[in-house]
């Protein structure tokens, strides 16, 4: 009866159980693997075979023997380097070099050549797939230890070759003792909104995109702040939650950008592609899919500086995620989801140039050429911008004022004080934040008064604002007001929304 252990796949950022099953038997020597198997799961004979001998036992490699490894199910297509460890403690077991119970036990870990145990990505998903499907251990590379523990309800065994992974199974050894801590680096936010002098409207603009999770573009001539103000947002965020800090930690581990030293990811995360990256690299695919960089910034900001400079069907591939908070990924055998809650902030020149509307410097641009730069960014994709302003070039008196009263830590406790307001309003909800609102929730947290509807009814009317725009406009208000601490939006707060809205940055 053939030998059987459990392991895993990777399936977009969930585990699922893969049964490992190796047959042996006598004739002419050969080792293959079937299952759907890519190349480095194929070259798994080769490691293991080699660790195997390296490590002191009897490999296929010194035997005449047929030895075929079955990964099950059959149409899941298998790749990585994470079958070495288990399909070589199957064969130990199917050939009687060792023994033990292989039932409640999964097994991930890469094989290097003399027997050591190497990292591998997405232990956090293992382990969750683990404790889902009711095993009770995960036995994987120490330096995947801490990470895959922080998974309560789960023994987590971290070793550091296969030798020591089999002295361990037959009870020679006892599971080693491997620090673990939760404890979080300092935080330290290398720009502070203080470093920027002027810029007040931006940096109101920014305090209401970190209060509320809004989408927000900056347009200005080069060298105005724009790049170092979006540098500056994730000094004003407040922390994660543990199970934001879980969700963020899950989606890191499986891209493979996780420290050994640092296993819970603690802040929000803040990426910044460069404008000639493709679709795929910003919205994930490829095959089998992987997360992109929209799920990257899951939970935190997604910066894109030169936005017009971005690839047209790039920036179009952003609408559905802006929308919806997630991105589902087709292909003939797959159907992935990938949370994409981020908060979008982009920036840009008004023209090629960079100096269309300012004072001192004259724009060298034809009307063609800014015609042309504006339309790179379509009509549906800047309706879903919830804030546009305006970043100007500044004056020498501005300069060089110190801004005591806009230092990141004060703006940050207002922003924690906002979020916390947002939290308790939406405590019944799956939502957290006013940016997230659907249509039925807007319409039972935005009630406005008549002189308020009046001034909306102008602007829809006027063709100035859509009806998503319209609906952008009261979730950015109900921020506002919650800025405040005022239990309703007034005048004031819509006609702020209103301003942010009709900024006159890209028409």
């Amino acid at each position: 009866m053939p030998s059987k252990v459990f392991s895993a796949a990777i399936l977009g950022l969930e585990a699922q159980i893969i049964e490992v099953e190796i047959e042996t038997s006598f004739g002419l020597r050969h080792f293959n693997i079937v299952g759907l198997p890519d190349k480095a799961v194929e070259e798994s004979k080769e490691r293991v075979g080699t660790a195997l001998k390296s490590s002191g036992f009897s490999s296929p490699r010194s035997q005449s023997q047929r030895v075929l490894v079955n990964l099950a199910p059959a149409d899941l297509k298998k790749e990585g380097a994470f079958y070495d460890l288990p399909i070589a403690l199957g064969y130990l077991l199917e050939t009687k070099q060792i023994k033990f119970e292989a039932r409640n036990k999964i097994f991930v870990g890469e094989l290097s050549l003399d027997g050591r145990l190497r990292k591998v990505k997405g232990a956090i998903s293992f382990a969750l797939g683990a404790k889902k499907e009711g095993f009770s251990e995960i036995i994987l590379p120490k330096e995947n230890f801490s990470e895959a523990s922080l998974i309560k309800g789960l023994k987590v065994i971290g070793l550091a070759t296969l030798k020591e992974s089999v002295a361990y199974l037959e009870g020679k050894i006892k599971a080693p003792s491997l620090p673990f801590s939760t404890e979080l680096p300092e935080e330290n936010y290398p720009v502070d909104l203080a470093f920027i002098k002027g810029q007040q409207s931006a940096k109101r603009a920014l305090e209401i995109t970190a209060a509320g999770g809004h989408n927000l573009l900056m347009m200005g001539p080069p060298g105005a702040g724009k790049s170092l103000l979006a540098k500056a947002i994730p000094s004003v965020l407040p922390p994660l939650s543990f199970e934001e800090k879980l969700e963020v930690t899950k989606i890191w581990s499986v891209a493979g950008l996780l420290s050994s030293k640092t296993p819970l990811v603690s802040e929000r995360p803040f990426r910044s592609p460069h404008h000639t990256c493709s679709e795929v690299a910003l919205i994930g695919g490829g095959n089998p899919p992987n997360p992109g960089e929209i799920t990257l910034a899951h939970r935190g900001v997604l910066f894109l500086d030169e936005f017009p400079e971005f690839h047209r069907d790039v920036l179009e591939s952003l609408r559905q995620p802006i929308e919806e908070g997630r991105i589902t990924i087709l292909r003939a055998k797959h159907r992935l989801t990938f949370p994409a809650q981020f908060t979008l902030v982009a920036a840009s020149n008004p023209c090629p140039c960079g100096h269309l509307g300012d004072p001192e410097k004259e724009c060298i641009c034809t009307s063609s050429q800014i015609a042309k730069y504006k339309r790179k960014l379509s009509g549906p994709l800047i309706d879903r911008i919830d804030m546009l302003v305006n970043v100007p070039r500044l004056e020498y008196e501005k300069l060089i004022t110190p801004d005591e009263e806009n230092l990141s830590k004060i703006i940050r406790e207002r922003v924690k004080r906002t979020r916390q307001i947002q939290k308790e309003r939406f405590l019944d909800s799956k939502i957290s934040l006013n940016s997230e609102m659907s249509i039925p929730q807007i319409k039972k947290y935005c009630p406005i008064d008549s002189k308020s509807q009046a001034l909306l009814k102008k602007v829809v009317d006027s063709g100035n604002l859509s009806a998503r725009g319209y609906h952008r406009v009261l979730r950015v208000a109900r921020t506002i007001a919650d800025l405040e601490e005022k239990e309703s939006i007034l005048f004031s707060h819509l006609s702020e929304a209103l301003m942010y809205r009709l900024e006159k940055t890209y028409q």
